[in-house]
């Protein structure tokens, strides 16, 4: 089953627990997002003490209520100018609660090569991220099978990762 829309908005905003998500994509294409990432590459930059939207806002709720949000994004040196850009917003991001982890694959074998992007809900729902190979968003499947594998894909993406402020000063390991 696709998810768009309000089915969407409902899975993202419904969960109970934990929404976590596997990020593998070295550029995702979001047509919203093309004037900031021009704007970044001015040299245009966001105040990560000072930042504040509604997602950071959301993100700080969120750990108030006692749920948490993460994710670990894939990476390989030298970064792309999208995640560049990304890493800035990361930045932010991580400072209002989302646990955000780099796994650098640069000099080392992916432990999670071949899976694609996914959310996982309570560690029970995933969502299959479907993306044309230029980062463009096909769709968002329902996976109704069991989550097992899934599970253990995000226990090995977490264990293989750094946590994101530790990669960017210089802790990451190859």
């Amino acid at each position: 089953m696709l998810l768009d829309g309000e089915a969407w908005t409902a899975k993202v905003q419904g969960f109970k627990r934990e929404a976590w998500r596997l990020e593998t994509l070295p550029v995702y294409r979001v047509p919203s997002e093309d004037g900031d990432i021009q704007k970044f590459l001015d040299g245009d930059r966001i105040d990560p003490q000072g930042y504040s939207s509604g997602y950071t806002e959301g993100l700080r709720k969120l750990r108030a209520e006692g749920k948490s949000k993460g994710r670990v994004h894939i990476v390989t040196q030298p970064l792309t100018d999208y995640l560049r850009f990304e890493f800035m917003y990361y930045d932010v991001h991580s400072r209002a609660g989302d646990d955000i982890r780099i796994l650098d694959v640069t000099d080392r074998a992916n432990p999670l090569e071949g899976v694609q992007d996914f959310w996982l809900f309570d560690q029970s729902d995933v969502v299959l991220m479907n993306y044309e190979a230029d980062g463009t968003q096909i769709s968002r499947e329902l996976y109704d099978e069991d989550s097992t594998p899934y599970i253990e894909y995000q226990r090995i993406a977490l264990a293989e990762s750094v946590p994101f402020r530790e990669y960017v000063n210089g802790g990451h390991r190859s």
